[in-house]
C-alpha cells in the first residue's frame, strides 16, 4: 500500500440484489432501522426515509424467528412502493435465525462472536489444541449449512466482527487484541473461501478509534496474505451523537478510507437513522476527491510500523513534543482572545497584533518581524525567512513548511535548530498524503523538530467543518505523528467552535482528553427504552466530569464487551429496566427506566468519581 498516494484497494465484487458492493462499484452508504421488526409499517416508513436520504442498504435486526421472517412482508411492502433498496438482516446469537433470514434478505450479518460461540462472560477458558480444532470443526458444522442457504437464494453475508462481543474462546487465546478480532473474522473467511462463497462482506468494529484502525489495517494485511479480496464495511460502533459522533466517525473511518480501506460506510449516530446518510454522504465525497491526485514522492521510514504504530520519536520543546500531550494551536487574527476555558489553547497565533499580557496560562504567538523579545511572546515564521532562524533568540520558534518546502537548506537549517517546531502545511488535493511524507522525511533524515499540522478550511457549516478536519488528522493521529493540531477555518464558524473541534479531534484519537466521554449506541429495534432522551440526560448530568468514560447501550449485544473500556455503563435488560455496570461488573440489575440515570449518579458518587461543578 502507498501511504503517500490515494487510491482505492481492489476487491472482488459481491452481488448484493440489485446494488453490487466492491470491484469498480463506489463507496456504498447505509444505515440501520430502530423500530421492531415485527412492526411492518414502522419498518418501511423508516426504511424509505433512509433511501430518500440516499441510503444504498437498510439493515434491520432480527433478534428471533418472527423477526426474520416479518422481513418478507417488509420486502414485500416496499418492492410495491418502488423501493429496491437491499435489506440486510442482522443476527445474534442464534443461527436458526440468520438460517430464515437467508430466504427474505438480500444480505445476512453474522457475528463470529456469538454465532457458534456462547455470549460473552469474560471467563477464561482453556484450551489444548485438540479441543481447539473441535471448537472449529463446530463452527464448520453450523455454518457450511447456512453457506448452502445463502448459495440458493442468492443471498450476500456480512461477516461482522464486534469489539464489544469477542468471545471467550477467542479472548482466552488471544487476548483483547486487534489479533484475536482478526482471527475471529478468519476461522469464518477460511470456511467461506474453501466452499468457494464468493459474495461476502467484512466488518471489524470498536467504539475505540484506535482499536477499530489498528485492527482492520491487520485484517487487510491478513487478506491479502491470504489472497482474499473481500469488500470492507467501515464504522465506529458506539460513536454517539452530535459532534462527538460526527468527530469520531470521521477520524475512524476517515483515517481508513483514506488509505483506500472501505466498500461501504455506516456512520452510527444515536441519532434518527435517516439521519446518518448525508454525514456518511460527506465524509465519502470528501475522501474521493483526492482520486488521481498528483503524485507525491514520499519515502516511508524504514523504523515505521503502519500495523502497530508508536508515537515518533521528538525532541520536547516547551510543552511540544517529547512525551507531552499533542498541543492545540488556533488563530485569533481579530483581535478577539476570549476562549472557552474547558477547551482553552495552548498557543494562539496573533499575526502582528502583540497581546500584553498571558491569559489563563496560554501562550501567544506573533510574526517574527514584529517579535520584541518578551518572555510571553514567541515568533511565528514563514517557509520563506529561513535565515532568521539564527538571529533569533527566542527559546521556542515556529516554522510554517510544506513538503515541497523541506529543501537541503531546510533540513541543514534544522539539524542546527531542535528548538524549532515545524507547522505542517499543504494545499495539495492529498493533503494527508503530503503531510504524511513530511513527517516520514524527518524519521528518514534523523530530524526530532515537533511537528504540529495546519489543517485550513473556507466552511460555512460546522458539520461539515467537523468531518473534514477530522477525516484529515485521523490518520496522522494514528499513526503516531503527531505533535499538535492548528485548525484554521475562512468561513463563518465561530472560533470557540473551532477550538472545541481540535480538542474534541484528539480525544476521539485518544491522545488527549478534554471532557466526559460518552459510548452511546444508535439503537435499532433491540433498544429497550428511549435511546436519545436519556443520552441527553445522562449528558446534562455529567458533562463536567472531565475523563470519565460512560457507556450507554441499548440492549446487551455489544453492552458489557464495547464498555469494558467505560468506567460506567448504563445497558437495557428488558422493556423499560436499565442494568448498571462498572466497567466489566453489573452493579445493579432491572432499575425501572425512570430512576436510573439518578441511581447511575449515586454509583459514580459512591465510587468517588463525581465532581460538583
Amino acid at each position: 500500500m502507498d501511504l503517500f498516494n490515494y487510491s482505492r484497494r481492489e476487491t472482488t465484487e459481491v452481488n448484493i440484489g440489485a446494488t453490487p458492493m466492491g470491484g469498480n462499484n463506489p463507496i456504498r452508504i447505509q444505515s440501520m432501522t430502530n423500530t421492531p421488526t415485527q412492526d411492518t409499517e414502522a419498518c418501511v416508513e423508516q426504511a424509505k426515509r433512509i433511501v430518500d436520504a440516499g441510503g444504498e442498504y437498510v439493515r434491520l435486526t432480527t433478534q428471533g424467528v418472527k423477526e426474520a421472517e416479518n422481513l418478507k412482508n417488509i420486502n414485500i411492502s416496499l418492492r410495491s412502493q418502488g423501493y429496491n433498496t437491499p435489506l440486510v438482516a442482522d443476527v445474534h446469537f442464534n443461527p436458526k435465525v440468520a438460517d430464515v433470514a437467508a430466504l427474505y434478505a438480500e444480505k445476512v450479518r453474522i457475528n463470529p462472536g456469538n454465532y457458534v460461540d456462547a455470549a460473552r462472560t469474560f471467563k477464561h477458558l482453556e484450551y489444548t489444541d485438540e479441543e481447539y480444532a473441535q471448537e472449529l470443526q463446530k463452527i464448520r458444522d453450523r455454518f457450511i449449512p447456512f453457506l448452502n442457504i445463502c448459495k440458493e437464494n442468492h443471498t450476500a453475508i456480512r461477516i461482522g466482527v464486534n469489539h464489544g462481543s469477542l468471545s471467550d474462546r477467542i479472548m482466552s487465546r488471544y487476548g483483547d487484541t486487534p489479533e484475536g478480532m482478526v482471527e475471529s473474522c478468519m476461522e469464518f473467511l477460511r470456511i467461506c473461501v474453501e466452499e468457494q462463497f464468493k459474495d461476502v462482506v467484512i466488518s471489524i468494529k470498536a467504539s475505540n478509534t484506535v482499536v477499530m484502525v489498528k485492527t482492520v489495517r491487520r485484517l487487510a494485511q491478513v487478506m491479502e496474505e491470504e489472497n482474499m479480496h473481500f469488500p470492507l464495511h467501515l464504522g465506529v460502533t458506539e460513536a454517539g451523537d452530535g459532534e462527538d459522533g460526527r468527530i469520531k466517525s470521521a477520524l475512524g473511518i476517515g483515517a481508513l478510507l483514506a488509505d483506500g480501506l472501505g466498500d461501504t460506510i455506516r456512520v452510527s449516530l444515536s441519532e434518527a437513522p435517516e439521519a446518518e446518510i448525508p454525514v456518511a454522504r460527506k465524509l465519502v465525497d470528501y475522501i474521493i476527491r483526492r482520486n488521481e491526485h498528483p503524485y507525491i514522492p514520499g519515502a516511508v521510514a524504514p523504523a515505521f510500523d503502519y500495523l502497530s504504530p508508536t508515537r515518533r520519536k521528538t525532541r520536547a520543546v516547551h510543552n511540544i513534543g517529547g512525551d507531552n500531550l499533542p498541543v492545540v494551536l488556533v488563530a485569533r487574527l481579530d483581535g478577539n482572545l476570549e476562549v472557552n476555558l474547558q477547551f482553552c489553547p495552548d498557543y494562539i497565533y496573533t499575526g502582528h497584533q502583540l497581546p500584553q499580557q498571558t491569559n489563563n496560562g496560554i501562550q501567544y504567538i506573533v510574526d517574527a518581524d514584529i517579535w520584541d523579545g518578551t518572555d510571553n511572546t514567541w515568533p511565528a515564521f514563514k517557509g520563506d525567512q529561513l535565515p532568521f532562524l539564527t538571529g533569533c533568540t527566542a527559546s521556542l520558534k515556529f516554522l510554517f513548511i510544506t513538503y515541497m518546502g523541506l529543501n537541503e537548506e531546510a533540513l541543514a537549517c534544522l539539524k542546527y535548530h531542535p528548538e524549532v517546531v515545524l507547522i505542517a502545511q499543504s494545499n495539495h488535493p492529498n493533503r494527508l498524503g503530503e503531510q504524511r511524507a513530511l513527517a516520514h522525511q524527518l524519521m528518514c533524515e534523523g530530524l526530532q523538530n515537533p511537528v504540529i499540522y495546519f489543517q485550513h478550511y473556507a466552511e460555512e457549516e460546522t458539520e461539515n467543518f467537523q468531518l473534514k478536519s477530522a477525516a484529515d488528522m485521523g490518520a496522522l493521529i494514528f499513526d503516531g505523528l503527531c505533535d499538535g493540531i492548528f485548525l484554521f477555518n475562512q468561513g463563518n464558524i465561530a472560533s470557540q467552535v473551532i477550538d472545541a473541534t481540535a480538542f474534541g479531534i484528539l480525544q476521539a484519537g485518544r491522545v488527549r482528553t478534554s471532557k466526559t466521554e460518552y459510548i452511546s449506541c444508535p439503537g435499532c429495534g433491540r433498544t429497550l427504552y428511549d435511546l436519545q432522551n436519556t443520552i441527553a440526560r445522562i449528558k446534562a448530568a455529567t458533562s463536567h466530569l472531565k475523563g470519565l468514560k460512560i457507556g450507554i447501550m441499548g440492549c446487551i449485544v455489544n453492552g458489557p464487551g464495547e464498555m469494558a473500556d467505560a468506567d460506567y455503563g448504563y445497558v437495557g435488560a428488558g422493556r423499560g429496566k436499565i442494568s448498571l455496570y462498572k466497567q466489566k461488573e453489573c452493579i445493579e440489575k432491572n432499575i425501572p427506566e425512570e430512576e436510573a440515570v439518578d441511581k447511575l449518579i449515586e454509583l459514580i458518587k459512591k465510587n468517588g468519581d463525581w465532581r460538583e461543578e
